[in-house]
């Protein structure tokens, strides 16, 4: 098989989980700032190829989405693939290096916490997810 069009496959499939869990791709610079730069929550997954994302990352996204605290937005970027919108979303996360798969809150265009990758992977999906729920009751309340 050819690695290109493997790599294609498993991309595609790690943008549709994101979709079909009711986050928007944010696929160029101007399409993030447009959501982190308005009032409001937004929860930002930053999404990746390696097996904690697929894991452990995108199925507490989609999980998260269906918490009792809600975001007003839900967006994902993909580290590695859409390369600009990735390093533009990773301007508002001010104080916090790069990190795929990640997951950040935004308020009002500042971020108010991540869970990096070093608390995802290695951890189990409800450990994640407890952490996710503990920051939306703190952020987004």
């Amino acid at each position: 098989m050819d690695f290109q069009m493997f790599m294609n496959d498993v991309v595609q499939t790690a943008r549709k989980e994101m979709v079909e869990s009711g986050y928007k791709e944010l696929t160029k610079p101007e399409e993030v700032d447009e959501v982190l730069s308005n009032p409001g929550t937004t929860f930002v997954m930053i999404n990746s190829v390696c097996g904690c994302a697929g894991g452990i990352a995108r199925p507490s996204a989609a999980y998260i989405k269906n918490f009792d605290v809600k975001a007003d937005n839900y967006v994902t970027v993909f580290a590695g693939q859409d390369k600009e919108a990735t390093e533009q979303a990773r301007s508002y996360f001010k104080g916090y290096q790069p990190s795929s798969p990640s997951f950040a809150l935004v308020k009002d265009g500042e971020i108010q916490t991540m869970v990096e990758r070093h608390e995802i992977e290695g951890h189990e999906p409800i450990e994640v997810v407890q952490k996710l729920e503990k920051a939306f009751e703190q952020y987004f309340k």
